[in-house]
C-alpha cells in the first residue's frame, strides 16, 4: 500500500494545500485541503500510485472527471477542478459538512416516510440534472449520498465510484454494490439512466423499511434475486407507509426495464403529485368540522333527585301526549309532501344537470376565459406558474382534472387553471476575473446556459474570466446562453486533434475532453455503420488545434430502413 500521508503539507499546483486525510478507497485517497486562490476548504481526491500506473484507467478517470465537472446542481457534490500529469491524478471537489446516508440509516433504522420522501425528491432532481447531460452515476447507494445538517442531500462520485467497483470484477460483472445493482448491470449489460433509477428505488426501499430488499449468502445469490425475485411489500414491514408512496418505490425498482420509470423526470413528477395529494388530504382533515364535545352534567345529590321524581312523572306524561300528537302531525306532513312532489315540487327540484369537464390543458387561457359560452358555465381561477419552457399564457394543468363529471350550478363550475408566465428575466452575475469553473457554477445556478470561448490575455490569469456577453447585471431571460471569454494566458496552447472516427459518440466526447478539447454538438446522418458511431469530425485528425476548441461530430443514425 502506498504511503497515503506523503501529500500532507504539500501545495499542489501552487494552489491546494493538503491538510489531512478524510477518506480512503481502493482507487484514491481523499484529503481536506485549503484552496489558497479562493481561500476556501475543499476535498481533493488523489488517485493511488498503483492505479495511476494503469494508463487506460487514468484516461477513463480523467474523462469521467472532466464530464462531471460540468454538472452544477445543489444536490450534487460539485467538482471544481481536475488535474492530471505524469506525476499524479487528482480532482478537487466541494467539501461537504455532513454524514453519509448509510451512517444516518445505520443509526436511525427505518426513516419516517415523510423524511424519506424529502430525501428521495432531492436525489431524483440530482439524477435528472445529470441524465439530461448524458452522465450516468452507475453506483447509487447510501455510501455515495451525503446528508447535511439542514436535511440537504448531495450525491457524490458521479461516474467515478463505478470505476472503483470495476477493480473487483468477476466474470465481467461489477460487484462493488451488489445490494443496489440494477438487474441489467448484474447481467453484465451496459447501464443507462434507468439503472440509476433502479438503484434509487432500492435506496428508497431501505429508507422506508430499514431493510435491504434482497439478502443472500453470496454475491451471485443476491444478483439472481435482483433479476428474478419480488421484494417483500414495504407496507408489510412498516404499516404507516402510504400505499401510493409504496407503489412509486416498487415501480422505481422494477426488474423489468419497460415497467420501470423511464426517466428521473417521470419519477419526480409522480413524487410531486403524491406530495400535493398528501398536502390536500392534510388540509381537508384540518378543515373538517370537529365533533361537538358533550356538555358536562353536574352530579346531583340524593335529596335533589328524590325531590324531582314527582316533577319527572308529570313531565313524562306530558311527553307521551306530545309525542303522540307530533307523530300524527309528521304523518300528515309526509302525506302532504308526497302530494306536492307528485304534482309540483318534482318539476322544481328535478335532478341537476351534469357535464363532463373539458380538457383545457395546452390551450391559451385568454381564449378560454374570453369564450362567452364557457364563461356562462365555468368560473376560472388563474394561478401563474414560472415556466421558461412554454409560451406565456399556456395552460399547464387544471383542477379538477379533465373528463370528471361535474354538477352545473347557478354560480358556474369552478375550475383552477395553472398558466405559464413564459420567460423570466434575471440579472447576469458578475463573474469577471474569477476561475472559469466557479464562473460556470454561478451562471448555471442563476438559471443560464454557458458557452466558453478562450482568448489570449497578458493581464488576466490563465483560466480566469476576461468578460461575459451579456455583461454583468444586464437582464437576460432564464435559460438563455451567457458567452464567457476565458483567458488562455499570454499564449494559446495547442494540442493534437485525436482520430475519433469509428468510436461511439460517448467515447469520442470523453476522448475530446481528455485531450483538453470541448464538444460542440453532433449531426446525425444515415450510414451503413451502427447507430451512434462517429463518421466525421470538424477538424482532421492529427492536426494541431488550439486547446479548448469546440469540435463538432457527425454521427451515424444507422442504415436506412
Amino acid at each position: 500500500m502506498p504511503n497515503t500521508d506523503k501529500y500532507i503539507g504539500k501545495l499542489l499546483d501552487d494552489r491546494y494545500e493538503i491538510l489531512e486525510v478524510i477518506g480512503e478507497g481502493g482507487m484514491a485517497v481523499v484529503y481536506k485541503a485549503l484552496c489558497h486562490r479562493l481561500n476556501r476548504y475543499v476535498a481533493v481526491k488523489i488517485m493511488r500510485d498503483d492505479m495511476a500506473a494503469d494508463d487506460e484507467f487514468r484516461q477513463r478517470f480523467c474523462a469521467e472527471s472532466h464530464a462531471v465537472a460540468m454538472l452544477s446542481h445543489p444536490n450534487i457534490v460539485a467538482v471544481y477542478d481536475v488535474s492530471h500529469s505524469d506525476a499524479m491524478e487528482y480532482i478537487v471537489m466541494e467539501l461537504v459538512d455532513g454524514i453519509t446516508l448509510r451512517q444516518y440509516m445505520d443509526k436511525r433504522g427505518a426513516v419516517p416516510w415523510r423524511e424519506a420522501l424529502h430525501f428521495t425528491k432531492q436525489m431524483t432532481k440530482a439524477l435528472s440534472h445529470a441524465h439530461e447531460r448524458g452522465i450516468i452515476h452507475r453506483d447509487i447507494k447510501p455510501q455515495n449520498i451525503m446528508l447535511l445538517k439542514d436535511g440537504t442531500i448531495k450525491i457524490g462520485d458521479f461516474g467515478i465510484a463505478a470505476l472503483e467497483n470495476e477493480m473487483h470484477e468477476e466474470n465481467g460483472q461489477a460487484i462493488g454494490s451488489i445490494h443496489y445493482i440494477a438487474p441489467e448491470q448484474a447481467r453484465g449489460e451496459c447501464p443507462d439512466a434507468r439503472s440509476d433509477i433502479y438503484s434509487l428505488g432500492v435506496v428508497m426501499y431501505e429508507m422506508l423499511t430499514g431493510k435491504k430488499p434482497y439478502e443472500g449468502d453470496s454475491i451471485g445469490e443476491i444478483a439472481v434475486k435482483h433479476m428474478n425475485a419480488k421484494p417483500v411489500m414495504p407496507r408489510e414491514i412498516v404499516q404507516d407507509i402510504p400505499e401510493d408512496f409504496e407503489r412509486i418505490c416498487l415501480k422505481a425498482m422494477c426488474a423489468e426495464l419497460a415497467e420501470r420509470y423511464q426517466s428521473a423526470a417521470e419519477l419526480l413528477a409522480d413524487l410531486e403529485a403524491f406530495t400535493q395529494a398528501q398536502i390536500k388530504a392534510e388540509e381537508a382533515k384540518e378543515e373538517a368540522p370537529q365533533e361537538p364535545v358533550p356538555a358536562v352534567v353536574p352530579v346531583r345529590s340524593v335529596s335533589e333527585l328524590s325531590r324531582d321524581k314527582y316533577y319527572f312523572r308529570r313531565k313524562r306524561a306530558r311527553r307521551v301526549t306530545f309525542a303522540t300528537g307530533a307523530f300524527g302531525a309528521l304523518a300528515l306532513s309526509i302525506a302532504l309532501f308526497v302530494f306536492l312532489w307528485n304534482f309540483w315540487l318534482g318539476e322544481v327540484f328535478a335532478p341537476a344537470e351534469r357535464v363532463e369537464l373539458p380538457n383545457f390543458t395546452g390551450s391559451n387561457y385568454e381564449s378560454i376565459v374570453n369564450n362567452a359560452e364557457l364563461a356562462s358555465m365555468y368560473r376560472f381561477n388563474v394561478v401563474y406558474v414560472i415556466d421558461t419552457e412554454n409560451e406565456s399564457g399556456l395552460v399547464l394543468s387544471q383542477n379538477p382534472d379533465p373528463g370528471r363529471s361535474m354538477m352545473v350550478t347557478p354560480d358556474g363550475i369552478e375550475v383552477e387553471l395553472s398558466v405559464s408566465t413564459g420567460m423570466v428575466f434575471s440579472p447576469v452575475p458578475d463573474v469577471v476575473n474569477i476561475d472559469y469553473r466557479e464562473a460556470v457554477n454561478r451562471l448555471q445556478q442563476a438559471g443560464f446556459l454557458v458557452d466558453i470561448e478562450n482568448a489570449t490575455s497578458d493581464s488576466v490569469t490563465k483560466d480566469y474570466v476576461i468578460s461575459t456577453s451579456p455583461a454583468a447585471n444586464e437582464q437576460l431571460s432564464s435559460g438563455s446562453t451567457v458567452y464567457v471569454t476565458v483567458s488562455a494566458g499570454p499564449n494559446i496552447s495547442y494540442v493534437e486533434m485525436p482520430n475519433l472516427i469509428g468510436l461511439s459518440e460517448e467515447a469520442a466526447i470523453s476522448k475530446l475532453e481528455s485531450c483538453g478539447l470541448s464538444f460542440g454538438s453532433s449531426e446525425f446522418l444515415r450510414s451503413d455503420l451502427d447507430a451512434g458511431t462517429v463518421i466525421g469530425q470538424s477538424v482532421d485528425a492529427f492536426t494541431d488545434i488550439e486547446e479548448h476548441s469546440k469540435i463538432y461530430l457527425r454521427v451515424s443514425s444507422g442504415p436506412e430502413g
